[in-house]
């Protein structure tokens, strides 16, 4: 397997994989993701940054992330917590992998991938966050040695737990 920066002509792919989990948050309850977002045009958005990555196995797109070193307004304040660091940090939103590759760490894959863009840059912490019924999520990050840090607000309002991990 090997994470490359996300092209136009993986868009559909890594769709299909948005909406697969889409479709697991709907069938579990969980309020994510159900309001159109994330779309072609985040994605796209998110490819003209420079800022989209995709896991690619046997030639198929099995994961994607949005992986950024560098702020997050959505991060500047935060409740019922603090950040672990106040130093420059990276940002991992949108971390998916396809449902026939769950339960085989492929979404490790991905935060290896993030965790050694760190630390050639000397980026000592990685910043995430996710809505507080996505337990499979929460049970990923803890298992990586992501400490939850407090609640912050996204630009819609809504509420997400937030996590960060120290890099070594």
């Amino acid at each position: 397997m090997k994470v490359i920066h996300n092209e136009n002509k993986y868009i559909d792919n890594v769709i299909d994989i948005i909406n697969q989990a889409k479709a697991y948050f709907k069938e579990q309850g969980i309020n994510q993701w159900q309001d159109g977002y994330p779309n072609v045009q985040s994605i796209e958005d998110d490819i003209k940054n420079n800022n989209s990555y995709v896991l690619i196995d046997n030639d198929k797109v099995v994961g994607t992330m949005f992986f950024n070193i560098g702020h997050d307004k959505t991060y500047d304040y935060i409740e019922d917590g603090h950040w672990l660091t106040n130093e420059d940090y990276a940002v991992i939103h949108r971390i998916v992998v396809d449902n026939r590759m769950k339960g085989k760490n492929t979404a490790a894959y991905l935060l290896e991938y993030a965790i050694k863009e760190c630390k050639m840059y000397n980026i000592k912490s990685i910043r995430i966050d996710t809505h507080i019924d996505n337990l499979s999520m929460q049970r990923f990050l803890k298992k990586h040695d992501f400490v939850h840090c407090g609640t912050i607000y996204l630009e819609s309002g809504d509420s997400r737990i937030s996590f960060e991990k120290i890099l070594s």
